[in-house]
């Protein structure tokens, strides 16, 4: 077999780093398969290289147009993903483990790429929340807008995941412009420079945009500045020591961890054994146990069930636990490979032996494992190893040692708040799941426990079919938790962007910051044009741009007519003696609804393009009836504006509905698709 020599990725080339390899070695055989050098790269360089290089291009490009990248980036990890699969099965995971590595990898792209381009701007600043009027005229407003920072990321990364691990902090990233350094772990270092090289011989990626260092980072933490951000998944020791280097302190850099976590998974009190969640729990526990060989940082490592039932629970999990076939990974008839290395193991057995002398082991053995294929002696496997504890509350080391591999324990609780309790002892966790179909009881467990848990799930029969499980983070929720977690939170959807980015209040006049920010925002001017907005293409169009309609008086015959023709015979608009009596109305009153579309009566042309179509109304308020015999008139004024494809665009219009007395009758967004 070759032994590759990783290299690293600095300054848009690739490099070596030959002094003193240190050998990589397969999982699964124990052979050398990669050697990481230890010869010194020019950390400052890389760091002002991402700074002054890679960030002012990322910076350049808008968010639809690095979502566009994002999608590209993910289509290469795609059509190469079986290079990453060949690689992937020396890190001892079977094809279904690198599954969710590479392919979930690329997922995690892909929906970041959604997300950016149906919930960002196509522009360069992220407005932040409604324009906050300070003055008593409304000359002064505030507005908070995000901006990229403009350091770099450096992203250190664990063995378990070496390429969803690496995409997963890529993707908010680079979406919000900023560009990043990675660290893999040395262990499956040889599988994230495989997906390294596909994103860069992309060709998609500005120069500086990512760099790549297996192996010792060196002195890069003391070139760090308040512009830059450190992301950090591993164990808790190693966080600690790199949160104290005291460059961190005192240059106030952002540092996000993702640590050691015990996470639990609970059986509700209302899952007897004949009951589907039981079943759905007893099958949760064994998959997360041995999917990565349990080497995931949200597997579940405690398991808690109602007293009485943790004899039933022992003996179906043993069961199932029984039929997991361990050995070669390439095989199909194998369903755990091995640790990612035979340092994880002697560590993993140790743990064991730790919290084994509290919870004695009721399934397996830590020192012998009956493995299927050939040439596997020198590999890192181990077996499944099931504990039990009879007094979760004198057993410490149950809520103080994970032993990250294929380790789960049984704890029994009394009721309810024991379980929370029990559930809480682990002083932080990623994820915990709770395996119920009484929803008081979920909702006890979320008042309970949710402020020490980042992700929570319930699972039941409902939603078990569709359910992605206990361990399974998703790049729509955030992935993080507190405390012994390490209190940090990656992913999230567009909350993950926003790490990356400055929050500021910007203060001023609407007109100024309306033009700074590129949207129209309230007590802006207006313009009137000489030409209907409809007929307008999308690159004529600006923010102001408005037009102001006639008045239509709204006659009680319009109102019947409304009411029969649409069914809506509700008292406010056909009983005057009950709408009278009314608190709201005094007497009857228009449909909302016929007020929407008069007002699309007032201001639509009717020709056809360049408006291809209205898509949508957003933050409908009807602020005042009408009442027969009143007249009505619109204001319908360009917002913003977002390209969509090279072809069209969506123009967001602001709509305001005004009576006789220019009192603010209805206001909403009005969304248009319109030709370029």
């Amino acid at each position: 077999m070759r032994i590759r020599g990783l290299q690293a990725f600095a300054q848009n080339h690739w490099r070596s780093r030959a002094g003193n390899p240190a050998p990589v070695r397969s999982a699964t055989t124990g052979d050398v398969i990669a050697e990481i050098g230890s010869d010194a790269l020019d950390y400052g360089e890389m760091l002002e290289y991402a700074r002054n290089i890679g960030g002012p291009a990322l910076r350049g490009m808008t968010f639809h147009e690095r979502a566009l990248m994002l999608k590209g980036l993910g289509q290469a990890i795609m059509a190469r993903k079986e290079e990453l699969y060949e690689l992937a099965f020396s890190t001892g995971g079977t094809r279904a483990d690198n599954w969710i590595d590479i392919e979930g990898g690329a997922g995690t792209f892909f929906a970041y790429a959604g997300k950016g381009r149906r919930e960002l701007p196509n522009g360069h600043i992220l407005i932040d929340g409604d324009t906050e009027i300070l003055g008593k005229t409304g000359t002064f407003v505030g507005q908070h807008v995000y901006t990229p920072l403009q350091g770099a990321a450096l992203h250190i990364n664990a063995f378990n995941f070496p390429v969803w691990g690496m995409l997963e902090k890529l993707a908010p990233a680079l979406l919000a412009g900023v560009p990043a350094i990675v660290k893999p772990a040395s262990a499956t270092a040889y599988v994230a420079e495989a997906a390294m090289r596909i994103l860069v011989d992309s060709g998609l990626l500005p120069a500086g945009a990512v760099q790549f260092i297996p192996g010792a980072i060196g002195d890069l933490f003391d070139h760090l500045t308040g512009q830059d951000i450190v992301a950090f998944t591993g164990s808790a020791a190693t966080a600690a020591a790199l949160q104290q280097h005291p460059v961190i302190a005192r240059e106030a850099v952002r540092f996000t961890a993702e640590r050691d976590s015990l996470n639990a998974s609970i059986l509700g009190p209302d899952a007897a054994p004949d009951r589907p969640e039981f079943d759905l729990f007893v099958r949760e526990v064994a998959k997360e146990m041995t999917v990565k060989a349990g080497q995931k940082c949200t597997a579940i490592r405690r398991a808690m069930v109602p007293a009485h039932l943790l004899d039933a629970v022992q003996a179906a999990l043993v069961a199932r636990l029984a039929t997991v076939k361990v050995g070669d990974p390439r095989r199909e008839d194998v369903r755990m490979g091995a640790l990612a290395s035979r340092e994880q193991r002697i560590d993993v057995r140790a743990k064991i032996a730790e919290i084994s002398r509290v919870a004695p082991i009721v399934f397996g053995d830590p020192d012998h494992v009956d493995t299927m294929g050939d040439g596997l002696q020198g590999g890192a496997f181990i077996g499944p190893i099931l504990m039990r504890s009879e007094d979760p509350w004198s057993a410490d080391a149950i809520h103080d040692v994970e032993a990250f591999g294929p380790v789960a324990t049984l704890l029994p609780y009394r009721d309810l708040d024991d379980a929370i309790a029990l559930a809480n002892r682990g002083r932080g966790s990623l994820v915990l799941s709770i395996f119920t179909h009484d929803s008081s009881v979920a909702r006890d467990m979320m008042l309970g426990a949710a402020p020490l848990h980042g992700r929570m799930v319930i699972i039941d029969r409902d939603c078990a079919r569709e359910s992605t499980g206990h361990g399974s983070p998703l790049p729509a929720l955030v992935h993080g938790g507190p405390g012994r977690a390490g209190g940090g939170e990656e992913l999230g959807g567009i909350r993950g962007v926003k790490h990356y980015m400055q929050r500021t209040a910007l203060q001023g006049s609407p007109a100024m910051l309306s033009r700074m920010v590129g949207e129209q925002l309230p007590g802006a001017p207006t313009m009137d044009g000489d030409r209907h907005p409809f007929r307008l293409r999308f690159g004529e169009l600006v923010p102001g741009y408005s037009l102001r309609t006639g008045a239509r008086t709204v006659t009680l015959e319009d109102i019947e007519h409304f009411a029969h023709f649409t069914g809506d015979t509700f008292y406010a608009h056909m009983d005057e003696e009950a709408a009278k009596a009314s608190p709201i109305f005094g007497g009857r009153v228009a449909h909302g609804y016929l007020i929407l579309s008069f007002a699309a009566g007032l201001f639509v042309d009717p020709a056809p393009g360049p408006v291809l179509a209205n898509y949508g109304l957003e933050n409908l308020r009807f602020v005042k009836p009408l009442k027969p015999g009143e007249s009505m008139k619109a204001m319908i004024t360009v917002r913003s504006k977002s390209m969509r494809t090279p072809e069209m665009g969506e123009v967001r219009w602001i709509v305001r509905v005004t009576n006789q007395d220019d009192d603010l009758v209805a206001t909403y967004d009005l969304l248009t698709m319109n030709e370029v």
